[in-house]
């Protein structure tokens, strides 16, 4: 086995060969593998330039299996249908590639493209595990873990995240090339399980390795969020900013978690700010973008704070999207924004096909459709048209979950549940909502004005 460095330019086995961050590779050319490293490197680092490092990989070797493979997922976590159908391309350059190689493609080649294939049926969980599989051979391969916690992470399995990392520690030491990268990776899944000290102590521990992991970063920015602590957590992220300055489009989610803590001490017009210049900067369609300025405008209209007319922009996104159910959490994140300006016509279609979705029993979204998009879908409806106390709201408590994203990024349907009970009377369903709220994080300033709306 041929291990690749920056010294190492010349190809002096048959044997496959192993990029620094562990992926083996069936390469014809040395600068192909090193390319690839550089693209692994920007994945789990959060940073711009993974597209550029692929391109040079593949001009160096267009069979690159792995480099088609990367591409192709990168499209599936993307979650839009043109980006599903262009990941079903890269799976044709990917299959390509691999009957190129013939019978000598490396394990980590095969488990990527099948992932791929996963992946690009909607079949996330599944594609996950395979990762998983592979993991299991080849400990060491950053990308395959990196992988698995994203795909993890968007289906919902909190459990599965936790399993992967633990599995990861236990066969790789600190001298592993990007070890600081797993540990924000283990950061995350312990903090998304409630061991918020665990999740402190690694998260610190990662960037100490790697100053540069957003995603460490990120995990004790979540730490600070469940424990109610507003200062620290304003402090934690403004002063790792050159940390995340060079981020890709995750530094708008890390200062759409500065803009909650703000909101949080009831400096609305801070978070209004931090929207304008730093949480939405310019209009898109990526769904985590979306997300971040969707649930802040919400959680701002819950507390009662006009935010002129910044939800037009996402209302119009959402209205052009409103018969895609590539992934529920993008689904219901738009719905937020016509139920705020009133375009029940496309909110009503929305919900219409995420019902068809649930219905057509494909896929892992199918099921995340029924278990808890719909009763969320419909409770979001009703706050927009004023109505009653949406049913469903046991149902939507026990599976939220399986929607997706972090507890911090469901907290807003929490939220919205528990001001729609409220504003109907509901005790029952508010003290409900309330009281899972208080297992996930403390108690907040929302909590308490509920209670007060309410009259709890």
């Amino acid at each position: 086995m041929t291990l690749l460095t920056a010294s190492r330019l010349t190809l002096t086995s048959p044997a496959p060969l192993v990029d620094r961050y562990g992926t083996h590779h069936r390469a014809a050319s040395v600068g192909a593998c090193l390319a690839f490293a550089q693209a692994v490197e920007a994945v789990v680092a959060h940073r711009p330039d993974a597209a550029a490092a692929l391109d040079r990989a593949l001009a160096a070797d267009p069979h690159l299996v792995a480099a088609h493979a990367l591409r192709g997922l990168a499209q599936v976590i993307l979650a839009r249908p043109e980006t599903m159908a262009a990941a079903r391309a890269a799976l044709a350059r990917a299959e390509a590639a691999l009957s190129e190689r013939g019978a000598g493609c490396t394990g980590d080649e095969r488990a990527l493209f099948d992932t791929l294939a996963l992946g690009s049926e909607g079949r996330l969980l599944a594609a996950a595990d395979r990762l998983d599989l592979a993991l299991a051979h080849s400990p060491q391969a950053l990308l395959l873990l990196k992988l698995s916690h994203t795909l993890r992470f968007m289906a919902g399995d909190v459990p599965g995240m936790l399993r992967t990392t633990h599995a990861a520690l236990r066969a790789c030491t600190p001298e592993m090339q990007g070890y600081g990268f797993l540990l924000g990776c283990h950061a995350f899944a312990l903090g998304e399980v409630g061991d918020l000290a665990g999740a402190e102590r690694f998260g610190r521990r990662a960037m100490g390795l790697e100053s540069r992991d957003a995603w460490a970063l990120h995990a004790v920015a979540h730490v600070h969020e469940m424990r109610g602590q507003a200062e620290a957590g304003i402090a934690w992220i403004e002063g790792a900013r050159p940390a995340w300055a060079g981020c890709n489009n995750f530094a708008f989610h890390l200062a759409w978690h500065l803009a909650l803590f703000h909101l949080e001490r009831g400096r609305q017009e801070a978070a209004l700010d931090l929207y304008d210049r730093e949480v939405r900067p310019g209009p898109g369609e990526d769904f985590r973008d979306y997300a971040n300025a969707a649930s802040l405008l919400e959680r701002l209209r819950q507390e009662g704070i006009d935010v002129g007319d910044r939800w037009r922009e996402l209302a119009e996104v959402a209205a052009r999207r409103r018969r895609e159910t590539t992934l529920v959490f993008a689904v219901l994140h738009r719905l937020l924004a016509l139920a705020a300006v009133g375009d029940l016509p496309a909110a009503r279609e929305t919900v219409a096909a995420l019902e068809a979705e649930a219905a057509s029993g494909c896929g892992d979204q199918s099921q995340v459709a029924a278990l808890v998009g719909i009763p969320l879908a419909r409770a979001i409806l009703a706050s927009g048209k004023g109505a009653g106390s949406p049913t469903g709201i046991g149902t939507a408590l026990d599976g939220l979950n399986r929607l997706g994203g972090s507890r911090a990024q469901r907290d807003v349907f929490l939220r919205l549940l528990a001001e729609r009970a409220a504003a109907v009377g509901d005790g029952a369903s508010l003290d409900a909502v309330l009281a899972l709220r208080r297992r996930l994080r403390r108690d907040d300033r929302f909590a308490a004005l509920m209670r007060t709306r309410g009259g709890r």
